[in-house]
């Protein structure tokens, strides 16, 4: 029977497993929940993670796993014995390396081991890689203070200016996208002034058919909301790239900035090597990727893959020969589900 290897990539939002053979074919991959055990508690986190290996592995022997290795976000030393519990209970004889997710999120894109990696997803982080370690680290710092250029700080951005704008007077009416733009003349300040998509978008998103009575009323409604779940912040970034694709301004300026902030991020960490993008922002086609890799032109760019499968490749470089480890990348990164 054929080795096998296995690869955990544990974020705060779900959880991957992938199961692949030495050749790189995948072999078994499964989703489940939240694996971030800073953010969700070792218990949940771990549950997670043992949810998703029995499902990847299925029918398949775990005593023919010869190595594995296991990304998870928010690291807790506590998570080593109890992840060596949870392979043992599937017969796989040795517990997973246990790494940051960083550093898998770069291999996902390069099987080179110096480069750099620039993730924006919910956050946003700026790491230089040596040798598949994470070496300096720029940003992330969390929605509160820091992830300049997320999609949290994306939506926010964007809440804010409608938010704004309502408080400076715009008229109730442009929740409506069919309603006229906001003339900049009028008195209700500028910064709206052509942004009605977004404005609309904004609203429909924390309003849906609600219409408060006054355009004061639509700002503290909308600043409730936003209290209330901060994570809907969040959800805004997908809508921002939407209205930026479609020439709303308002939105445009807010993707130029995220792809500054974002770049200039990156040029306190990298020297050298691939820069290699990931997270949601940056490996989806849309304006902040756009914008990101324009002012990236003249280094070497690429995406981020799968990073439960790239997980399984690192945990597989130590069982091949360093030239079939690297020429394998492709085939374990990018492989297709048997």
């Amino acid at each position: 029977m054929q080795s096998l290897v296995v690869g955990v990539d544990a974020g705060a939002t779900s959880t991957r497993v992938a199961v692949h053979r030495l050749d790189g074919t995948r072999v078994g991959y499964a989703r489940a929940g939240a694996g971030n055990p800073t953010a969700h508690g070792l218990t949940k986190a771990v549950s997670a993670i043992e949810t998703a290996l029995g499902q990847a592995l299925g029918s398949l022997d775990g005593s023919r796993v010869v190595a594995s290795l296991a990304g998870v976000a928010g690291h807790v030393e506590e998570m080593v014995p109890a992840l060596a519990k949870v392979w043992a209970g599937h017969g796989i004889a040795a517990e997973p390396r246990y790494m940051g997710d960083v550093p898998i999120a770069y291999a996902a894109g390069s099987p080179e081991p110096d480069g750099s990696l620039l993730l924006s997803g919910t956050g946003a982080v700026a790491a230089r890689i040596a040798g598949f370690e994470r070496g300096m680290v720029a940003d992330g710092l969390g929605w509160l203070l820091g992830d300049a250029g997320s999609g949290f700080w994306i939506g926010r951005e964007a809440a804010k200016a409608v938010v704004d704008a309502f408080d400076r007077g715009l008229p109730v009416a442009a929740l409506d996208r069919t309603a006229p733009d906001r003339d900049p003349a009028s008195g209700a300040g500028g910064a709206e002034a052509g942004s009605g998509l977004l404005v609309a978008l904004v609203g429909e998103h924390f309003l849906g058919d609600e219409r408060p009575a006054a355009p004061r009323a639509v700002a503290d409604r909308i600043v409730r909301l936003a209290q209330a779940d901060h994570m809907r912040l969040a959800a805004l970034s997908a809508l921002v790239g939407r209205a930026a694709s479609e020439g709303d301004p308002l939105a445009a300026g807010i993707v130029r900035e995220a792809a500054g902030h974002l770049v200039a991020t990156l040029r306190r960490v990298h020297t050298s090597g691939p820069v290699v993008l990931a997270g949601s922002v940056l490996t989806n086609p849309g304006p902040v990727r756009q914008a990101v890799t324009e002012l990236l032109a003249g280094e070497q760019v690429t995406t981020a893959g799968d990073a439960a499968s790239a997980a399984a490749w690192l945990a597989a470089r130590d069982q091949l020969p360093k030239p079939d480890a690297k020429a394998l990348h492709t085939a374990f990164t990018s492989a297709s589900r048997t």
